[in-house]
């Protein structure tokens, strides 16, 4: 497949209405988790990019068949499935595949799992997947891949070592199926982990404290059949209001799932940006002031990643792109991931003004006139930064390695240039 560029002709200014993706996050533990039932699974609003097709030839690969009914629209049958080797090519190339591990588990008693792969934003460690499933009875024994056997599971009182999106995501099905109550403490409770929760109460399993951080889980549930509707992407939503920021646009963002947004918009708040709600879209209007908000006294404010419902981790590249558009001075501080921050050096050559303290810090003083380069996409939210950059930027922008941002947002320069963007894409796309 040929590698992807995307060439951006910068500043000018978008107006308009865009309605966000699915959730990719809710989209790819769904999709793992439709293997639990033997009936049909129907999941609307799933965004047809990358990870979601890698994964759908995954579960094809263990035997479930799985057929895009619609643009959007998937239709899954795990009818009968085996613990057939996953395919280490297809694994590498999404870290979602460790998803398959619960449901696999539960539905074959064993699953082998290649080493997964994904973004290169430092280290992701797998030990809070295998500390849940060892306490609800798997055995997991590591060699040159993840092997977990477990004839029966059984309910337990699981606290998880860290609030993990996609251990909590594995524990959680697996759960479903095991025999007994299981207590999920220092859960994930993140929009994408309810949405999964949620689906998986639309196929019959019975789940207490959903959107919280002890869940409680009754099994072994009776499956049925579902359709279910994917969530808006809250993650996209944040990264089209730092766009419509930088580009001192008005934009309306549809069905945009407001019940999620408070965090991302007080963080914005923060720089100087805020949105209006009406009914279940939000507004960002253009005359922002752009003006980074003192903490109290006059000191420097800081704006840092937390477990949910704080700022997320994702919109930490998107923040920092638009702080370098606002006025004043603000510390920027993502404790997650070692390798996110190191994209600040291509924004740096095209002239913001940052310092980059440590792995996790970096101090942004703007606003700074951003001019065209050539840059490479590390990871999703890096590469969605780098499009925000290069959209306000003066001149001409090539990203390459545009195959990053693709795995997590649909289309996305259709979508922007529908608005007023000027980014051409190498090579076009076929249908």
């Amino acid at each position: 497949m040929a590698p992807i560029q995307y060439i951006v002709e910068g500043g000018h200014r978008l107006s308009g209405s865009i309605e966000p993706s699915g959730n990719k996050n809710s989209a790819l533990p769904i999709i793992a988790a439709a293997l639990l039932t033997e009936h049909p699974v129907t999941l609307e609003n799933v965004p047809r990019i990358r990870d979601t097709e890698t994964l759908v030839e995954l579960i094809r690969s263990v035997g479930a068949a799985a057929e895009w009914t619609g643009r959007n629209t998937l239709h899954i049958h795990a009818k009968s499935i085996r613990a057939a080797d996953l395919d280490p090519e297809l694994c590498v190339r999404i870290r979602a595949s460790i998803l398959l591990a619960g449901p696999l588990l539960a539905r074959c008693g064993e699953v082998m799992l290649p080493p997964p792969g994904g973004d290169v934003i430092g280290r992701r460690r797998l030990d809070t997947h295998v500390l849940a499933l060892e306490q609800l009875g798997a055995k997991v024994t590591a060699t040159d891949r993840l092997e977990f056997r477990a004839p029966k599971l059984a309910g337990a009182d699981v606290f998880l070592d860290e609030p993990s999106v996609t251990a909590t995501e594995n524990a959680l099905v697996a759960a479903v199926a095991a025999d007994g109550v299981t207590h999920l403490r220092n859960a994930a409770s993140e929009p994408h982990v309810q949405d999964l929760a949620n689906f998986l109460v639309a196929l019959g399993a019975k789940i207490e404290g959903i959107g919280t951080n002890t869940m409680i889980i009754h099994g072994p549930a009776t499956l049925g059949e579902a359709t279910y509707r994917i969530q808006p992407d809250h993650i996209e939503v944040g990264s089209l209001i730092g766009l419509a920021a930088v580009t001192r646009s008005p934009l309306r963002i549809t069905r945009a799932g407001v019940e999620h947004l408070r965090s991302i918009r007080m963080g914005f708040e923060r720089l100087g940006i805020v949105c209006r709600v009406e009914g279940d879209d939000l507004i960002v209007p253009s005359n922002q002031t752009l003006k980074i908000q003192d903490d109290f006294g006059g000191h420097v404010p800081k704006l840092e990643d937390q477990p949910w419902p704080a700022f997320p981790a994702d919109l930490m590249s998107i923040a920092i792109v638009t702080a370098t558009q606002c006025e004043g001075v603000i510390l920027m501080f993502e404790k997650m991931f070692e390798s996110r921050m190191f994209f600040v050096d291509k924004l740096i050559a095209m002239g913001a003004r940052i310092v980059l303290c440590d792995p996790h810090r970096a101090i942004i003083a703007g606003p700074s006139r951003l001019h065209g380069a050539t840059m490479t996409s590390p990871d999703i939210r890096a590469g969605m930064a780098m499009l925000l950059a290069a959209v306000c930027a003066q001149g001409t922008s090539t990203i390459n390695n545009a195959d990053q941002i693709e795995r997590g947002y649909e289309r996305i320069e259709e979508r922007l240039n529908a608005l007023g963007a000027k980014i051409k894409r190498v090579p076009e796309r076929k249908g």
